[in-house]
């Protein structure tokens, strides 16, 4: 998502001020504001290491969200930033030379949720904290995931999509597209099984599905693009896993002419792709604001490193997620019939951002102004 500074800021200072008091250390130089720490945490190094920048919200959300509440819980911390655009290798390098530099937690969302496995044992071996952030890290017991939970995303993306189909009457002649996100991304496994649920017994039949590579929209576009041919005349929908492989697919039936487009989901409420649910094209997606994870994971940090246990906050839950202790957050569901309510309402995003262009007459339909 996009959404504006403004509203970004107070809903990051919001749950910064919000997270648990009970992570910052009792001792005296610790601030009743939670500004200040003591102990493990004081002057602490940290490391935050993102994935990709084939997403906006990373740059744009995660970062920025990290280090504001960060700031708040232990002023005295430095964050490292490293984005590793997609490239494994890059990422390794970064969590290497995080490393080098002495930091005492690494908050990770890796690029491939396979290899890092090596990574958590080489930092864990020097006594780090290692903090899996939005994909899960199977293969090696992490001190702690913070995520939105993956599978119900995926789970309820696919039966909004059902439900849409069967309230307007589509044939169960025709069949569904499942675009999932990349192959070596554990969140995407996790979303891709939570599809698979939200498609069982639905009457529709899967046609075909695909794992995108990197989540690159372009390569979503192209196999989508085939299916068109493969299928004609028989597509129902597409379950595609976040915003930018819907942006592809859409992209491809438009190419195709095909008319109407049928609908498609979507996950991560992106300005494009709310844009796209204003204008018709896309179905739903998935409200999971960043700085919400972001914000938790800086709670579980400080927490970790102060000898604590992490307590839930913002409204997560804790649990365990490839034997690893985790805190999840619900995701929601974003059609055209709560976009104003959940995402304009809320300030999530401004209707100046949004109502832009071709898109002010979609907005003024649904009373966005």
């Amino acid at each position: 998502m996009t959404p504006s500074l403004t509203s970004r800021a107070v809903l990051v200072g919001a749950l910064a001020v919000a997270l648990p008091l009970a992570a910052c250390s009792s001792g005296k130089n610790a601030s009743t504001s939670g500004s200040g720490t003591s102990g493990g945490a004081n002057g602490a190094k940290v490391a935050f290491l993102m994935p990709d920048q084939a997403s906006t919200r990373y740059e744009q959300h995660d970062a920025p969200g990290f280090k504001a509440a960060m700031k708040k819980l232990c002023s005295s911390c430095q964050v490292l930033y490293n984005n590793a655009d997609g490239d494994a290798t890059k990422q390794q390098q970064q969590f290497s030379a995080a490393v080098t530099q002495g930091v005492k937690a690494i908050v990770m969302d890796p690029v491939d949720s396979t290899a890092a496995a090596s990574l958590v044992a080489q930092a864990q071996s020097k006594g780090i904290k290692v903090i899996a952030y939005d994909r899960p890290i199977p293969d090696a017991k992490v001190s702690f995931y913070v995520s939105f939970d993956n599978q119900e995303i995926g789970k309820s993306i696919a039966q909004s999509l059902v439900e849409h189909l069967k309230k307007t009457n589509a044939p169960t002649s025709k069949g569904v597209l499942e675009v999932n996100g990349s192959p070596t991304d554990a969140a995407a496994g996790l979303i891709k099984k939570g599809i698979h649920e939200g498609l069982a017994n639905s009457g529709y039949k899967t046609l075909a599905e695909y794992d995108t590579p990197a989540w690159e929209p372009t390569k979503a576009q192209q196999w989508v693009a085939g299916q068109i041919s493969r299928f004609p005349g028989k597509l129902a929908g597409i379950v595609a896993a976040n915003d930018g492989t819907a942006g592809g697919a859409i992209a491809a039936l438009k190419a195709a002419n095909v008319s109407p487009i049928p609908p498609v989901t979507g996950n991560d409420a992106t300005t494009a792709g709310l844009q796209l649910i204003i204008a018709g094209d896309q179905y739903n997606t998935i409200s999971k604001p960043s700085e919400i994870v972001a914000a938790a994971a800086a709670s579980v940090v400080v927490a970790l490193l102060n000898g604590k246990e992490p307590a839930p906050t913002g409204g997560g839950k804790l649990t365990t997620v490839f034997n690893a202790p985790t805190m999840l957050f619900v995701p929601k569901v974003i059609t055209k019939d709560n976009l104003k309510a959940e995402i304009i309402d809320t300030n999530i995003a401004k209707a100046s951002e949004l109502c832009t262009g071709s898109y002010a007459a979609g907005c003024k339909s649904l009373g966005i102004s």
